[in-house]
């Protein structure tokens, strides 16, 4: 058995077939035997024909035995492409669209070309191997291709041969070529002698019909045409069996990296809009929201992940769970906005179900729209996720530990940062009030609890606060008890 082997380092073959126009655009797959013979000799003569241990008897011997029996092959994945161009013509700025056919063709997935029942011997081996170390190319010039024999092939799946259906089963086995092969020498004298018997064409084919066989292959397509042939007279035509797929355009997916989604804005509609000191009752219900939009288990039990529903996260990441934030962006005393921000980000099912957040209610009472405005990293929240050393309050801070001696509300709040990883607080500034809407506002006229029973609360009363960091800090920020409802947010500020 003889295999080869080929690679095409550019990806791309390039071969028109004998007597197709370029702009046909059709390419010949696989690489037909006449045209690996062609380049075997065009090797020979440029690269190896003046070293002495070559000579031409071995090289005939050896393409005899090539052009004896048709090869098979195992095709490599490919698909059929074309470039266009408009190039220049005889006259000044006259250009003509070209078409540049050829099969697209990965360039580690090699192309096998196998002889089953062919021997070679040694000398011939021995020039086979070094023809095709200095084949440069295969088709046309921009072919490149690497080559080299094999011990091993793999199985063929392009044969010669008519029969497109397996008869016992009627399954589809492929679609029927022709490639061009060399005739052999024998024939092609049987040819030769046929077309030069009569006078008046063999004035004009005797130059395309030279005595030897191997002169015969080498003739240039150019004077073939010029003569009239439609067929190479060393060349003969072959059926072969290929696959349907062998050159049908494949859809790669498209490898992308989604950029970390962290958090989610949503625009509320509805009448009356709810009140911002009605925040933490709001966060609450976007919550709920949440959670039944990823649904439950036949036990009952909720299908949203952790950094949703902020069970089951280790110790250290207690504030790695989502923050469902009500805000009002325009300044009216209404909430207006929703954030959704999970500082850890989250992926693209959970995003698809974040997406699909229509509307909060309220059990028995009112209900509101929610629109999505957009999706993404903390930019989507400005102005709450600008980057400030100086915040302060918009709903009221509770601090989220027992007060004691040394260790008040200041202290908690510094803590707290640290905890965050946030700078540190280098001034603290208690406000009475501020301003909602028209009105001033004090921590009183806030709701302060959360809804869940059982929940200890160490701050019933909460508190304003002007926060200086000691460097910029981004946002959004909320911190102490609620603060993923939205008590305790804080807005960036001069």
């Amino acid at each position: 058995m003889l295999a080869l082997r080929f690679t095409f380092p550019a990806g791309r073959y390039h071969a028109t077939p004998w007597g197709r126009h370029v702009n046909e655009g059709d390419v010949a797959w696989p690489p037909e035997p006449w045209r690996l013979l062609r380049a075997l000799i065009a090797t020979w003569h440029h690269k190896l024909a003046n070293q002495v241990q070559d000579d031409e008897q071995t090289l005939i011997a050896l393409l005899e035995q090539l052009a004896t029996t048709p090869p098979q092959y195992a095709l490599p994945p490919a698909s059929h492409s074309h470039t266009r161009h408009y190039l220049p013509q005889w006259k000044a700025g006259d250009t003509s669209l070209v078409f540049d056919a050829f099969a697209v063709v990965g360039r580690d997935s090699p192309l096998y070309c196998i002889w089953p029942d062919l021997e070679l011997s040694e000398d011939q081996l021995g020039l086979l191997d070094r023809l095709l170390e200095n084949l440069g190319y295969l088709g046309r010039a921009e072919s490149w291709v690497e080559a080299q024999r094999v011990e091993e092939p793999p199985e063929p799946n392009c044969v010669p041969g008519d029969n497109t259906v397996d008869r016992s089963t009627g399954e589809l086995l492929g679609e029927v070529i022709e490639l061009q092969a060399a005739l052999s020498p024998a024939n092609y004298n049987e040819r030769r002698q046929h077309f030069l018997s009569g006078k008046k064409q063999s004035k004009k084919l005797v130059v395309t019909l030279p005595e030897q066989w191997l002169n015969a292959l080498c003739v240039e397509n150019a004077d073939l045409q010029k003569a009239g042939w439609n067929l190479p007279p060393a060349a003969q035509k072959i059926s072969y069996v290929r696959p349907t797929d062998a050159l049908r355009p494949v859809r790669r997916p498209r490898q992308t990296t989604l950029p970390t989604v962290t958090t989610a804005r949503f625009l509320v509609v509805g009448k009356p809009l709810p009140r911002v000191e009605e925040s933490v009752r709001i966060g609450e219900l976007v919550r709920r929201a949440v959670m039944s939009r990823f649904g439950k288990d036949e036990k009952g039990n909720h299908l949203a992940p952790p950094q949703f529903s902020g069970h089951g996260l280790p110790a250290d990441s207690r504030h790695e769970h989502a923050f469902y934030l009500p805000w009002d962006a325009d300044g009216d005393g209404r909430i207006d906005r929703v954030l959704i921000h999970v500082p850890a980000g989250f992926g693209s099912e959970a995003r698809h179900t974040i997406e699909g957040l229509r509307k909060i209610w309220q059990p028995g009472g009112h209900e509101w729209r929610l629109i999505l405005e957009s999706i993404g990293d903390d930019s989507s929240t400005e102005p709450l996720s600008s980057q400030s050393a100086a915040w302060i309050s918009l709903t009221p801070y509770l601090h989220p530990w027992h007060a004691k001696k040394g260790f008040g509300v200041e202290e908690q709040m510094r803590r707290e940062c640290r905890k965050r990883g946030l700078p540190e607080l280098v001034e603290l500034q208690r406000i009475e009030s501020i301003r909602v809407g028209r009105r001033q506002r004090g921590p009183i006229h806030f709701q302060r609890f959360r809804t869940k029973r059982g929940l200890q609360q160490p701050d019933r009363l909460g508190g304003f606060w002007r926060l200086i960091f000691a460097e910029p800090i981004e946002g959004p920020l909320a911190l102490g008890f609620g603060c993923h409802f939205g008590l305790g947010l804080f807005k960036p500020t001069e």
